[in-house]
């Protein structure tokens, strides 16, 4: 591990240390700039200076080391490109190969930085060998395309390479089609080597024939005459001459069922009792007998072949199960006919065993079959190819083709540099440094779309595809994550993580649902799976405190209506069940004993309770009233307030200030490298709430507003202002110098 960690910082794809893509070892090292957006200190790649020599950039600077080729919105065939060990992930040496393959092929690498969609001509450099081909290959590309005199080539052209292609027999990707081949004799050869062992696709999207199939071919041509001449040297392998290989396909196709049959007859001779049983149960020729026997084909070769009876031989023309008549007359035409003799038209179980032997030899040459791949072209024909000029032609064929190669690959290449010319440096926008994910205006390869919900969009989504394992990891990011199944007509489905960063968690919850707007403007119905929990603002941690105390009061309200509801059925069903026994007995029912001394304890208790719960609130409110000056009231209210809500807000600022976007990538097969920090300011514009747009205007009347709970709100509120006023009241009173007593 620490050599790999050695290598990467020494010489990333290959290179030497120090080295840039262009100059020389001895060249000074580069002044890269760097900015810092939310908290982090990202390199700027805006020229293409820096593109060349970012080689020297120490990979610790980069914000990832590697990212996954799938779940990211941007073109596959471009992560595949890049993607060239073909590992599923795109990683720093690739990243730097990608850039090293573009410099000696293009005038100046600031053309990667546009990301444009089009590739002009005239950026390409004719001064290398790798330009001048790239351009050969550019143009031949635009003359199949019937534009032969565009000055660009955009991706819309090299979207479908095979149209570059089909119209070719030969392009060389050494795969040739039959109609390649001029002589009959040869064509004929390409379309059995297809029809024997399969096809590779040509590049002109026609199936073909590529060397090893070739060989293949006719490896299993010469396997297949090695069989047949150890026919020869297998005594009585032939008993039937070329008659035997039907009188053993014939015997093959019954031989479970045969011996099935007198297995049953062997014991029915045990307990002739049991042969009805052996033959099926009523049941079962009831319920045969209620299908449509035309159809139930295999309903009925599930019972035997013919009746069972104690030693009884198999008839094989009449009397036997329908739906194995034609197997059984095509054994007894093949096999038994010329081995037995014609007039046996049933066998005995010794019969089917002679017959067997008969064939025996015969199986065991069938059992070292080879070369099945040509047996549908028979013998003759293997012998007939094998000895022939046939397999040199076609492979004359294939050198003609394979000659193309290098015009061809020019052609991929084209493929290769309009893909990087429109993405690579967007890819180094999101891989380098995060520059898309800090900017407001872009958007990062990760985030998958925006969810709405609860009066809020989320920007930043990530596809998952186990909420379960992604929030292992994920739930070290601090941020509050909402897993939702996002579903669309027609079956499709995916799973996103969703970063709730503004607002409260009060209505979030698992089965809440949402709609998902994917980077292609699609919607999608999403539904909450399942929630990891974080603070999500210092305003939802300010009334987290009250809003427990408030859902606490309501449990036990809950709580005490419930068992006092319950009490009271108890006590209705017991006096009811005590007047139904005093009807029955004749007698009212004795009314219950009043403990006076115990009711007197509960009130005096009461009493107690009361009174000190009133001295406690009397000593608060007198201790409030005497604070002077006034402004150290507000600061008693403040000290309060701030003992419930602080500890809950102090570690939401602890939480928020930890909050990272690495873990929730990671999960994803990122290797981020640098702290990726959602701070506040971020979060805010991560997720929008829902709010009035400008210029607009809104009316307070609400025609369906409960007008009586709104006036005893607003009483609710007057008692304690009242009861405030009339205490400051009655204390300035006391304390004016020029009342009654004073004159």
């Amino acid at each position: 591990m620490a050599e790999s960690t050695a290598k990467l910082d020494a010489a990333p794809a290959g290179g030497r240390a120090g080295q840039s893509l262009r100059g020389p070892a001895s060249s000074p090292p580069h002044a890269w700039r760097f900015h810092r957006v939310g908290g982090l200190d990202q390199v700027v790649l805006e020229t293409g200076a820096d593109l060349a020599h970012l080689d020297q950039l120490d990979p610790k600077l980069w914000v990832a080391l590697s990212c996954p080729t799938q779940g990211l919105e941007m073109d596959a065939r471009t992560l595949e490109l890049l993607d060239t060990d073909r590992d599923g992930r795109v990683r720093v040496p690739e990243v730097l190969a990608a850039i090293r393959w573009c410099a000696p092929r293009l005038q100046d690498l600031g053309q990667l930085i546009p990301g444009a969609d089009a590739l002009p001509l005239d950026a390409l450099d004719r001064r290398t060998p790798e330009g001048r081909a790239l351009l050969g290959g550019a143009r031949q590309l635009l003359e199949h395309l019937g534009k032969p005199d565009a000055t660009e080539v955009t991706v819309a052209d090299v979207a479908d390479t095979s149209k570059v292609f089909e119209k070719t027999l030969f392009n060389g990707d050494g795969i040739v089609p039959p109609e390649a081949a001029d002589a009959p004799e040869v064509r004929q050869l390409l379309a059995e080597v297809v029809d024997c062992v399969g096809a590779k696709v040509d590049r002109s999207g026609k199936p073909g024939v590529d060397q090893e199939r070739l060989d293949l071919f006719f490896e299993e041509l010469r396997r297949f005459v090695a069989w047949w001449a150890d026919v020869a040297a297998t005594e009585g392998a032939m008993p039937l001459g070329p008659a035997t290989p039907a009188a053993w396909e014939a015997v093959r196709a019954v031989r479970p069922r045969v011996n099935d049959y007198f297995a049953r007859c062997q014991l029915a001779a045990l307990d002739p009792k049991g042969a009805a049983a052996l033959n099926r149960g009523e049941a079962e020729w009831a319920a045969l007998a209620a299908k449509d026997l035309g159809l139930a084909v295999a309903d009925v070769a599930a019972f035997p072949l013919a009746r069972v009876e104690p030693g009884r031989a198999l008839p094989l023309l009449e009397g036997v199960n329908p739906a194995w008549a034609s197997a059984l007359a095509a054994l007894h035409r093949h096999a038994v006919a010329p081995l037995l003799g014609a007039e046996v038209r049933e066998l005995t179980l010794d019969a089917w065993r002679r017959l067997e032997a008969e064939l025996a030899a015969h199986e065991a040459w069938q059992g070292r079959k080879a070369g099945a791949a040509v047996e549908k072209l028979g013998l003759l024909r293997a012998q007939a190819l094998l000895g022939g000029d046939g397999k040199a032609a076609v492979e004359a064929l294939l050198a003609k083709d394979r000659a193309l190669e290098a015009e061809a690959a020019a052609v991929g290449d084209v493929v290769r540099m309009v893909h990087y010319q429109r993405d690579l440096h967007r890819l180094l926008r999101n891989f380098v440094a995060f520059s898309d994910f800090y900017d407001v205006h872009a958007r990062a390869v990760f985030q998958a779309g925006t969810l709405f919900l609860d009066g809020r969009s989320c920007d930043l989504c990530v596809r998952v595809n186990d909420p379960a394992a992604h929030a292992g990891l994920a739930s070290l990011s601090r941020m509050y994550l909402a897993y939702c199944e996002c579903r669309r007509p027609g079956g499709a489905q995916l799973k996103i993580a969703a970063c709730f960063t503004q607002g409260d968690a009060d209505f979030l919850m698992v089965g809440r649902n949402g709609v998902f707007f994917d980077r292609q403007g699609r919607d999608w119905d999403a539904t909450i799976v399942k929630i990891v929990d974080n603070p999500i603002s210092i305003r939802q941690a300010f009334f987290a405190p009250y809003k427990k105390a408030l859902k606490l009061i309501e449990e036990q309200v809950h709580r005490f209506a419930a068992s006092k509801a319950k009490a009271s059925d108890d006590r209705v069903a017991n006096g009811i069940g005590k007047a139904a026994d005093a009807v029955v007995a004749g007698k009212p029912p004795a009314p219950e004993p009043v403990d006076v001394g115990k009711m007197v304890g509960i009130v005096a208790a009461l009493g107690v309770g009361i009174g000190a719960l009133g001295t406690l609130f009397g000593g608060f409110v007198s201790g409030f009233l005497n604070l002077q000056p006034w402004w150290t009231k507000l600061a008693a209210v403040a000290g309060v307030v701030l003992l419930v809500s602080g500890p809950s807000m102090l570690i939401a600022w602890l939480k928020l200030r930890q909050r990272t976007l690495g873990p929730v990538l990671d999960a994803n097969g990122w290797a981020i490298n640098g702290r990726v920090k959602v701070n506040l300011p971020l979060g805010t514009a991560l997720t929008a709430r829902a709010a009035l747009p400008a210029g607009a205007s809104r009316s307070l009347e609400d025609p369906y507003e409960d007008r009586a709970a709104r006036r005893r709100r607003r009483l609710l509120w007057l008692v304690p202002v009242a009861v405030a006023a009339a205490l400051a009241a009655a204390r300035f009173a006391h304390r004016w110098p020029f009342g009654p007593s004073g004159q």
